[in-house]
């Protein structure tokens, strides 16, 4: 009888800031982690220069508004660039689950098309890559663990406790549903 792969567990907040926190290498201010889709910092999602240079055609602002990081559809205008911003603080109380089926979806249909997507916040370590990661999960179907070693690979990221454990909740809940797919088949 062939030996069953044991079942995915979604890990526990403290397991994965130890695969976050370990063999981390420098990284730079703007890290393709994704084929056509970067992380970057609020330093180069100013650059419109860079980004044109770099091909970016569509921004996620994970930082958006007057409080935080104010770029918007204007900030861009003379560009083709197109705009997702989410106004949210890099706070472990901040809920920012309601948010992830629409970016993944903007992040997505942008890939689908060809285009090549910049996500950033303050530093490009929490609420960026906390968005990606989502996207990994939802999109690409990768277990929140495979999502954080692909992206770590390319970049070193950080979401805080309160993200973690949202992305955690996500974890849990897709592999509930794919589990109820397979079962159903």
């Amino acid at each position: 009888i062939p030996e069953e792969e044991p079942e995915y567990q979604t890990p526990p907040t403290c397991g994965l800031l130890s695969l976050l926190l370990t063999n981390r290498c420098p990284t730079g201010a703007v890290n393709e982690v994704w084929p056509s889709l970067y992380i970057a910092n609020a330093a180069t999602a100013q650059d419109k220069t860079l980004l044109v240079s770099l091909g970016i055609t569509h921004v996620v602002n994970a930082a958006d508004g007057p409080q935080h990081i104010d770029t918007g559809p204007c900030f861009y205008k003379g560009t083709d660039i197109l705009y997702h911003g989410v106004e949210a603080p890099d706070c472990k109380d901040f809920d920012l689950s309601p948010f992830f089926s629409e970016t993944s979806d903007f992040i997505h249909g942008a890939l689908s098309q060809r285009g090549k997507v910049l996500v950033h916040c303050a530093r490009g370590i929490s609420r960026s890559a906390t968005f990606v990661l989502a996207f990994l999960m939802i999109k690409e179907r990768l277990t929140l663990v495979d999502a954080a070693k692909v992206v770590k690979k390319h970049r070193n990221i950080l979401p805080n406790v309160g993200f973690l454990n949202q992305l955690r909740h996500l974890d849990s809940t897709l592999a509930l549903n794919t589990k109820t797919v397979v079962a159903y088949k």
